[in-house]
């Protein structure tokens, strides 16, 4: 079907949905591009039979197993194996571009997402504007007024919100729009921030970052940025407020809530700081986001910046999509474990968030006569689970368990627990970047030499070009805070545990508890991916696949050069400024110390990029002429860099 007959059609199908809701009062709706519409849909093969705990096991070992009681019971979801077939990555694909787990309640009737200076009509408006044409970053019209820092944006001013819309497509990837009678939610899925559009030819490519999704910056264009604030450099006393304004806490003591306008503001001024493509996952209370990874995730392993993610199934993978939606996407779940992580009393914790929540419903009212906790009970759409998604709890919630941050696996009503995180993740590990733009073969060999030669072939080995290790904040050197973001959390740790794979959501009283057994140097390496038994924490030897869609580099995103290496430089020069930094050029500043001292610079002139703790250092490792390489050899070091579509080694997937 052609694009502009497909906009026809969704177009009538959206006219009938309308009138369905008038009948029905719910709908919802995600959009999932056909294969067609997708560029990468060449994916790696499915060789392997099981994952059990992160170990693969391949078809023909799967069959001997099973012709024996113990290898029939070494497969078997008590002991955590996940079955791997075409129904499981079918799902996942679907989950990936559909589920929310819940998440759009917090978003809109907490956050409000929809209530702030971006509102629906709006954004539907631009999208229409399109006419069936695709775009990186779709321009929305504020709605209203907004002030965020020094920063005024006015009614009918467009925002670059870096939304992306396929060509052809009536929605927005990785936004699913509920309507529920009378009341418009959205919520987000992973396709949000780990599938892109193409430019050139207006398709989707799965598993490549968003690198210019404005997250930041539309948060804090939301009624209730202050919701997010433990993810912030937030100081509760620069912002006392009125001392008839308390909550009763757990303790019956009385504590005063901030001021909320001053509070708020100082709020989107830190989520504002965020550099497009970028994130800050880590509610520890300071503002360090980190770089949007891609999800071309095969051998790619441990996952997060950090390395946290590094057990259970798919060696952490689905561990961190869990932790994605069970600690990223709805904060009101933190509060059980706030004195612990914030200094906070539950009740204060949830005050702060609820006082300015968009809907009136979550809004906590000092006068009204109930206590935070309260308040969210009434409204809550999930009271048999903390928090306001769908979780499947863990008898040792609230505490850290390596697996998850909190003992809460996010899942899907009617089937098994956790069952959609560990589908997303053998979709993703068949994800494999776009085709590289063809290189002269001499010039990649030589760079394939300069790689080895400068020492880059240390660390970065194996079919995903990583040697799976996290190295120590200190060795590194890159900015340091990201990396202690768990150090909080290992006051209060469990056992590493999950669910057997077969369990039903929602549980059943019969709920069978899996151990995941780590030890060793295994152990060593998650301890210091969370920054625990006295270390400063680390961050992981990334992936090289897909180079080509991942600029800029670093955790912080810090090393961005444009197509014009004289002037666009660092995060200010580049994605604050609407420029897409240029991956070649980035890349060079990678490896040459002269063009990476003017990056930093860049970077430590913006009085934002410093909010966000934005540097481009660290990663000493250089291919330069001082290190003794030609201009001609760092040239070919980037052409073969650039040139890394797809696992190096033919291993089994995923």
């Amino acid at each position: 079907m052609s694009w502009p007959l497909r906009v026809v059609v969704m177009s009538g199908i959206a006219a009938g949905a309308v009138l369905a809701v008038g009948a029905l009062s719910r709908f919802s709706y995600a959009p999932m591009p056909d294969e067609a519409d997708v560029l990468n849909r060449d994916r790696y093969a499915l060789t392997t039979a099981y994952d059990v705990l992160g170990r693969r096991v391949l078809t023909e070992e799967a069959e001997r197993m099973k012709a024996t009681p113990e290898g029939r019971a070494a497969l078997s979801p008590e002991k955590g194996a996940v079955a791997i077939d075409a129904a499981l990555v079918k799902r996942g694909r679907e989950a990936f571009y559909k589920e929310t787990f819940g998440n759009e309640v917090f978003l809109s009737d907490v956050m409000g997402m929809l209530d702030g200076g971006v509102g629906p009509f709006e954004v539907a408006r631009a999208v229409i504007a399109l006419g069936g044409g695709a775009t990186t970053n779709l321009k929305v019209r504020m709605s209203r007024d907004m002030t965020v820092g020094d920063r005024t944006w006015r009614k009918g001013e467009e925002v670059p919100t870096g939304l992306d819309v396929a060509k052809g497509s009536p929605a927005i990837i990785g936004i699913r729009t509920f309507y529920d009678r009378g009341s418009l939610r959205m919520g987000i899925t992973c396709a949000l921030c780990h599938a892109a559009v193409d430019p050139a030819s207006g398709k989707v490519v799965e598993g490549a970052p968003n690198t210019d999704l404005n997250a930041g910056l539309l948060m804090a264009l939301s009624k209730n940025a202050g919701a997010y604030f433990m993810h912030g450099t937030m100081d509760l006393a620069a912002h006392p407020g009125d001392p008839a304004r308390t909550v009763t806490q757990t303790d019956d003591a009385k504590a005063a809530l901030p001021d909320p306008q001053t509070f708020e503001a100082a709020a989107k001024v830190q989520v504002a700081s965020w550099p497009p493509g970028s994130f800050d996952s880590s509610a520890d209370r300071i503002t360090n986001p980190t770089s949007i990874p891609s999800s071309f995730s095969a051998y790619g392993e441990p996952y997060s910046w950090s390395g946290r993610e590094a057990v259970g199934p798919f060696k952490g993978l689905s561990s961190l999509n869990n932790n994605v939606h069970a600690a990223n996407s709805d904060t009101t779940q933190q509060a059980a474990a706030a004195r612990t992580l914030f200094g906070l009393d539950p009740e204060l914790y949830l005050g702060i968030i609820l006082q300015g929540a968009a809907r009136d419903a979550f809004r906590y009212d000092p006068a009204g006569g109930k206590r935070p906790t309260e308040v969210l009970a009434a409204s809550d759409p999930t009271p048999e689970s903390p928090g306001l998604n769908r979780y499947a709890v863990l008898p040792s919630f609230p505490a850290t368990n390596y697996m998850t941050d909190n003992g809460l696996f996010a899942s899907v009503l009617g089937e098994p627990a956790n069952h959609a995180n560990n589908a997303m993740s053998a979709f993703q590990n068949l994800l494999r970047a776009p085709d590289a733009t063809p290189a002269d073969a001499a010039i990649l060999k030589t760079g394939r030499a300069v790689f080895e030669r400068a020492g880059c072939a240390g660390c970065h080995a194996g079919p995903a070009l990583t040697n799976n290790r996290i190295v120590p904040a200190e060795e590194i050197g890159t900015e340091p805070t990201r990396a202690k973001a768990g150090a909080k959390m290992e006051a209060r740790l469990a056992r590493p545990a999950m669910f057997a794979t077969d369990t039903p959501f929602p549980l059943p009283t019969d709920r069978k508890i899996v151990p995941i057994p780590i030890e060793g140097d295994a152990l060593a390496q998650v301890k210091l991916g969370w920054a625990h038994a006295g270390t400063n924490g680390g961050y992981k030897v990334p992936n090289l696949v897909g180079l080509a869609w991942t600029a800029p580099y670093l955790h912080d995103s810090g090393v961005a050069v444009g197509a014009d290496a004289s002037r666009q430089l660092g995060v200010p020069g580049t994605v604050d400024a609407g420029v897409a930094p240029d991956p070649g050029n980035s890349l060079r500043a990678l490896v040459d110390r002269d063009l990476r001292t003017k990056v930093v610079a860049a970077n430590a002139g913006s009085d934002k990029t410093r909010t966000a703790r934005v540097t481009g250092e660290g990663h000493a490792v250089w291919a330069d002429r001082q290190a003794g390489f030609s201009d001609a050899d760092q040239t070919a070091l980037v052409a073969y860099l650039l040139s890394v579509d797809r696992l190096t080694e033919s291993v089994p997937t995923p």
